[in-house]
């Protein structure tokens, strides 16, 4: 047994105990399986770059809109709702659910209908909202879900569910497991990058941080790397005034020497990990810049994509560079974009939310496919939860506001193996409970994870005394109707 992991095991007494209650017993079962002492700390390691079947993407772009979209007002229309504005929801269908302290105070909840228009799209016939005209144009291309749901009715539960299947962080995100399980397309670049979009419209953003992109208990080096906005794309990634690239490659040297000898000394593998992140600084010196310089792309991008395409930061801007990544072969990129958290001002502050990512979505889906990239690459949209009917606050024909919802909500996605065109799920007239097919996270997770190669059962982690996995320890099913 290496050092470091003689350490970690002689930590407490209790660990002492729990490891010697069954030492023989172990050492039996070793024997049987020929296994070397110390062996067997990770399962599914071997599975690194190794599918357990062929994966129909090798890429995920997954584009995040932090606060929950509005389901009524964007893709799941209720026209029913009409005949019921201003009326409270009934009884019979919230049936005692739970809801925040935001609205479990109010005296009534009145319903407030969709104040947008909505109309059919493509082949499928798919209702979407009058603020997506780009996305309507693509919706035999789209797969919708709109029987999402999620136990987690608040912003960071919610958020760390969906990205780590367990409301609480310290688990591995979907980025690190796609990480782990497929390895790196490009020793330049990382495996996993993390891009945060600034949206127009602040008037409610949501907290968000590394813990959504962390590794957990998979090594170090499948976390994600978050690249700036502004600025340096990473910090500290260029060299101080003085110091030249030959200075900087001794020092490294020098650095991983010392690492070496730590190693030997102590055994902690993620000092490995330290070196090739050092390593891999020092190889994005050259290729960042490269990847960010959007001076070579032809007008006919911008004009695809958007004029704002051309600001830094800017959702447009930032989809653009996971397109690059892609095409680099960075396998997983995730992009966050803020203040869909619409408790107040739903007419106001949609819209802006819509302008920002339509258009770049529509953009993305087609560049993708011009580049025969679309289907080795999987985009998916969408927020943690949903909203409610009912209005949060002060409601009007022209205005309302509304709360989080985790019973029902749409994702959608696109590219990848995913069936275009495909339509699953259905709520009730009120958007509130769902009546067909549901999806719970943990089935759309096991979904993503067979896109990859993966059997969700088998791509898991020994750590503390469990084989740990994405979709947890409740079941979970590939929805095959979502495939191509």
């Amino acid at each position: 047994m290496l050092p470091f992991s003689e350490f970690k095991t002689n930590i407490t007494r209790r660990h002492f105990f729990a490891q010697g209650s069954h030492v023989l017993g172990g050492a039996a079962l070793a024997s049987l399986m020929a296994a070397s002492p110390g062996g067997g700390q990770v399962q599914g390691a071997e599975l690194v770059g190794k599918q357990h079947f062929p994966g129909k993407a090798k890429h995920v772009i997954y584009l995040h809109m932090v606060g929950g979209p509005a389901q009524m007002d964007l893709f799941d229309y209720k026209p029913v709702m009409n005949d019921y504005y201003d009326k409270d929801l009934p009884d019979s269908v919230r049936m005692g659910q739970r809801l925040t302290t935001m609205t479990s105070g109010q005296a009534r909840f009145p319903i407030a209908p969709s104040k947008f228009k909505f109309a059919q799209h493509g082949q499928c016939g798919m209702w979407m909202s009058e603020l997506l005209p780009w996305k309507a144009k693509m919706a035999d291309e789209m797969c919708f879900i709109r029987s999402m749901h999620t136990e987690a009715i608040n912003h960071e539960p919610a958020i760390t569910y969906i990205q780590t299947g367990n409301q609480i962080t310290g688990r591995p995100c979907l980025g690190a497991w796609a990480s782990y399980g497929l390895g790196s397309l490009n020793n330049d670049l990382p495996t996993f990058v993390v891009l945060v979009a600034r949206p127009t419209n602040t008037e409610q953003v949501q907290a968000i941080s590394a813990r959504l992109w962390q590794s957990g208990y998979l090594p170090g080096q499948h976390a994600g790397v978050s690249f700036r906005s502004a600025g340096d794309p990473i910090l500290y990634i260029n060299n101080p005034p003085g110091v030249t690239a030959e200075v900087r490659r001794k020092t490294l040297d020098g650095l991983k020497a010392l690492n070496e000898l730590n190693y030997q000394q102590v055994g902690d593998p993620e000092t490995h990990t330290r070196i090739a992140q050092y390593e891999l600084a020092f190889r994005m010196q050259s290729s960042v810049p490269e990847l960010t310089n959007l001076a070579t792309e032809p007008e006919s991008t911008f004009q695809l994509y958007g004029d704002a395409a051309k600001k830094p930061g800017t959702f447009a801007n930032t989809v653009l560079l996971a397109r690059r990544l892609v095409e680099r072969g960075v396998r997983f990129v995730q992009v966050y974009h803020n203040n869909w958290d619409t408790h107040a001002n739903v007419a106001g502050r949609l819209p802006d939310q819509c302008r920002d990512v339509d258009q770049p979505c529509y953009g993305l889906v087609q560049d993708l496919k011009a580049r025969g990239l679309l289907e080795e690459t999987l985009i998916i949209w969408g927020g943690e939860f949903g909203r409610t009917v009912y209005s949060q606050g002060g409601l009007s024909k022209e205005n309302y506001g509304r709360d989080h919802h985790p019973r029902c909500f749409t994702i959608w996605m696109c590219g990848g193996g995913i069936k275009g065109g495909t339509i699953y799920g259905e709520t009730d007239d009120f958007s509130y409970n769902i009546v067909k097919d549901p999806c719970h996270l943990r089935d759309w997770h096991a979904t993503l994870l067979h896109l990859l190669g993966f059997d969700h059962e088998r791509l898991s982690v020994l750590h503390h005394g469990l084989n740990q996995r994405l979709t947890g320890v409740e079941p979970a099913k590939v929805i095959q109707e979502l495939l191509a």
